[in-house]
Order: C-alpha cells, then structure tokens, then sequence
C-alpha cells in the first residue's frame, strides 16, 4: 500500500471530527534491533500513515525529540503540537497531542503527571518506574462551534495498581474540566482490565469502539508486535469519549506502508460527531469523578 491510499475511514463529512491514537513505538537503532523494528525502516510507513490520514486531533505514544521533524514534515504546516516529555526537565519520552489549527483553536492545555503530585513533573505514581503524564487540550471547533477536551496519554506496562490509579487520575481530570472529553492513549491493558474497567466506571465515558454506529474494521488486538493482527485480541489502545459525543465510525489500522509496518502498534481511528454551541445539548456534563481509593 502507498502514501496514496484513501483514510481508513473515508473523507470525514464536514461536521465530522477525525480523531486517532497511535503508539509510533519508540526510536531504536542499532544491530540487536530486529529490522523491521529499526527507525530508520520504519519511518517512511509512520510518515505515509500520518499523511495518508491527517487527522484534526492525534494523539501519539512513546515520541521522542528526534523523530518530531518526521511527524511534523508528514502532518504538514497547519498543525501544531501540544506536552513535552515526561521527565522532570520536559525532555525525554512524550505522549503529546498534534492538531489542525485550520479545524481547531486552541483554548487551553496542559500536562498532569500521573501520579499523586500531578503539578510535579517527572513525578513517579503508585508504583510506575517511569514518569506517566497525561497532555490535554480544551478546544473550540471552527465549524461546529463545540467545545470540548481531547487528553492523551500511555499509562504503566508493568503496574496493574499504577494503571487503575491513574485510570481514576484521568476521570478526574476530565470532570475537573467540565466539557465533552476525548480520552485516548495506550492503556497497557485490555478493556475488561481493572484499569480499563476504572475509566469507564460510572459511565462518565466509553469505549468509542463499542459505542461506534459503524465498525470498518474487524476488532483487531493492537498489539500484534509486527505480527499478522488477531481478530478479537486485546485492544490495549483506546479511544474513550463521554456520553454525549456521537461515534460516527471507529477502526483499528492493520495497513503496510510500501510493504512496511509503522509500528509493533495498530493505530486506532474514530469519527466523532460533537453537539455546537446552538444544539440543545451542548453542554452535557459527565457524571460526577468518585474520590480515589
């Protein structure tokens, strides 16, 4: 497949808001790195994907400085990227947003650690051996006039505890901003986990997959590290959004690039449809976030 092929989900309408979440896996070189696994192979497929889809919100993964030229030369000049990384000088690995300043303007943004001091960055939480963070944007839509949040964020391989305390971090996020939300990341763990079943608690969001009106593609795990993808594996990588934002269409992008895979990660897509400021329901709030245990 070439830089050529059509979005995985077709031309958004004009109301349509596409938004993505991938794990570009993080930048490795070097002769104990297994080829198809190299940088340097496989850029070229992470820069046909990102022009191929363009998406107004994305939400990326295990980003590190040296691969931004990339990112930034594929998506094009009208984007702009918000966070940094998750050590304590801003430097290192990031889960940052990119978005179409054609499509949004941007109100306000942030970046929480993910942990029980989430103004101290490069703070650790609950047992994680590295920093976690969560990067958020509030936003006005050009065209529809909606309001609403998009946050990002990769939580912790190795702590179930760390993943279900931060699950509970990023809904309280989420009321705090009083706003139709869209959360997103890879969560290190499938949607029937503890961690997964914490963010969705109450209802305050779900899983954009299951809420779809239209699936485009078969509900593939995404995380087949290179691997042809399983139908009905776990979906680790999440689009989650509150109650009153409409998914239009959702996939999981199991696409090679000139023969090549972007990432040990299927990148996750969805069409969101979010109510303007003169639809009776703009403005619907998420439930209450409980206090954290």
């Amino acid at each position: 497949m070439t830089a050529t092929a059509p979005p995985l989900l077709g031309p958004p309408g004009r109301d349509d808001l596409h938004v993505m979440t991938f794990n570009v896996r993080r930048a490795m070189e070097g002769p104990l790195v297994r080829r198809h696994d190299r940088w340097s192979h496989r850029a070229p497929a992470v820069a046909a994907l990102l022009r191929t889809e363009r998406p107004a919100v994305l939400g990326l993964q295990e980003v590190r400085p040296r691969i931004l030229p990339v990112l930034r030369d594929a998506l094009g000049p009208g984007y702009r990227r918000i966070g940094r990384g998750r050590d304590a000088n801003g430097g290192g690995e990031g889960n940052p947003l990119f978005f179409n300043e054609q499509r949004l303007s941007l109100r306000d943004s942030g970046q929480d650690a993910l942990s029980p001091h989430p103004d101290v960055p490069g703070s650790l939480g609950w047992g994680g051996l590295f920093p976690r963070t969560a990067v958020w944007g509030a936003f006005d839509d050009r065209i529809t006039g909606a309001r609403f949040l998009a946050v990002c964020t990769h939580l912790d391989p190795f702590s179930p505890r760390s993943r279900r305390r931060s699950a509970t971090a990023l809904r309280t996020l989420v009321h705090r901003h009083r706003l139709p939300a869209v959360v997103m990341g890879d969560l290190n763990a499938g949607v029937d986990a503890p961690a997964v079943r914490a963010l969705l608690a109450g209802g305050m969001l779900r899983d954009a997959w299951a809420a779809a009106e239209h699936r485009a593609t078969p509900a593939w795990g995404t995380f087949p590290d290179y691997r042809a993808p399983r139908e009905n594996g776990r979906r680790i990588d999440l689009v989650a959004v509150t109650p009153g934002i409409r998914v239009r269409a959702a996939g999981i992008d199991a696409r090679r690039f000139e023969g090549r895979t972007p990432s040990d990660h299927l990148a996750v897509h969805t069409l969101l449809h979010l109510a303007g400021r003169e639809d009776p329901h703009e403005g619907r709030l998420p439930p209450a976030a409980p206090h954290p245990r």
